[in-house]
């Protein structure tokens, strides 16, 4: 049966509860956006009484949600009402009251979490703080789903339910589901970002992405890992310049290998690595982009990896004065030339190489085959990641 007409029961209201009606009808104007009542989720209601409410409602909040209640619970809404009269509500509201917006959202952030509704991260998809339509459509339909499934008596698994929910087919999506619609939305975001020379660059990577990469093995990586597993490696031995790169990877950007006096030893990071082909692919593939602490440099790497899988083979010059000329049309500052960038290119060649995923020397810089995968796999990865918010300090 469909949920009563929000107008019908302001009409209601005025008759029955005249000194309610009004707070009640700025409450579910907030709460709906004009949308038919019987779309609203638990979700809805509780992300309105404990962050809408007391952040951007002016009047008296415990009034305004009390009166939400009775226009719920006089549309047979109940257990939607009985949320706006919780004990959990009024504290939540007397702690944004009383301790401000941090403490309040800390509150509204482990009532959420403890409904059982929210959904969870799961292995193709962490939520995004800000997110477009179509994952915020995504979002909604597991929430619902979720609560259904609380309501049914049953023992759930969330990250399981909430992974089937976004990776079935829908009929309402004409056959797509969640997922695809979720990941196409963000490709399509990243391909669209900062600077002409960047997004012509991204744009025939918006469908090369769009199917996951296949994890490939690192032969070199395993074996160095594998012989630090089962010995310890001497400093004192003289490798070659590319194992010596390969070890400061490992140490360093990995966190796989320690230093132990004269020795390296290999850490539970590295034996996880090992353990698991798809994790040492994902780990490794990871460091060309997401470790990246500046923006700037997360650019640089961006640019010269897009440029690169491309197919194009070019000597290091050619290759920086590229890279200089998409991330100067990003908006970095005018001064912007082959010094800035030579850093931060020269640190992702060095890794690539290390890695045996690219050839490099004062001629040409050239990706491997598995390199070639590897530039996709960061790219997509980077492509794909949630949107945050970014702190002002």
């Amino acid at each position: 049966m469909s949920a009563p007409d929000v107008t019908a029961l302001l009409t209601e209201m005025e008759r029955s509860e005249p000194d309610l009606a009004e707070d009640a009808r700025t409450a579910v104007e907030w709460l709906t956006g004009g949308e038919p009542l019987e779309t609203v989720t638990q979700l809805d209601v509780c992300e309105f009484l404990w962050y809408t409410l007391p952040l951007k409602v002016g009047g008296d909040h415990e009034r305004l949600a009390r009166s939400l209640g009775r226009l719920l619970a006089l549309g047979g809404l109940e257990r939607y009402a009985a949320l706006c009269d919780s004990p959990t509500t009024t504290q939540i509201l007397r702690t944004y009251a009383r301790d401000g917006e941090d403490a309040g959202t800390t509150a509204y952030q482990e009532a959420l979490e403890a409904t059982g509704v929210l959904p969870p991260d799961v292995p193709d998809l962490r939520w995004s703080m800000i997110m477009g339509p179509e994952e915020l459509g995504a979002h909604v339909a597991c929430s619902a789903a979720l609560e259904l499934a609380i309501l049914s008596g049953e023992e759930i698994d969330r990250v399981a339910l909430t992974r089937r929910w976004l990776t079935e087919p829908r009929a309402e999506l004409g056959g797509d589901s969640w997922l695809n619609r979720v990941h196409g939305e963000r490709l399509n975001r990243w391909v669209l970002g900062r600077g002409p020379a960047r997004r012509e660059l991204a744009q025939p990577f918006e469908v090369r992405l769009h199917a996951p990469i296949p994890h490939q093995p690192l032969p070199a990586l395993h074996r160095l890992l594998t012989l630090a597993s089962s010995e310890s490696l001497p400093l004192r031995l003289a490798p070659s310049p590319e194992a010596l790169r390969l070890r400061e990877v490992a140490e360093h950007d990995l966190g796989a290998l320690l230093r132990d006096g004269s020795k390296l030893t290999i850490t539970e990071e590295g034996r996880r690595l090992l353990r698991s082909p798809e994790q040492m692919w994902a780990t490794a593939t990871g460091l060309l982009l997401s470790r990246v602490d500046h923006e700037f440099d997360l650019s640089v790497r961006e640019a010269a990896l897009m440029l690169l899988a491309d197919g194009s083979v070019m000597s290091p010059l050619e290759l920086n004065t590229r890279v200089a000329e998409i991330v100067g049309g990003e908006g970095w500052h005018p001064a912007t030339g082959r010094e800035d960038i030579s850093r931060p290119l020269s640190d992702l060649v060095g890794q690539l190489t290390a890695l045996d995923l690219a050839f490099g020397d004062e001629l040409v810089v050239r990706l491997t085959p598995t390199g070639h995968l590897a530039a996709l796999a960061a790219l997509r990865s980077h492509a794909l990641r949630p949107r945050q918010y970014v702190s002002p300090g």
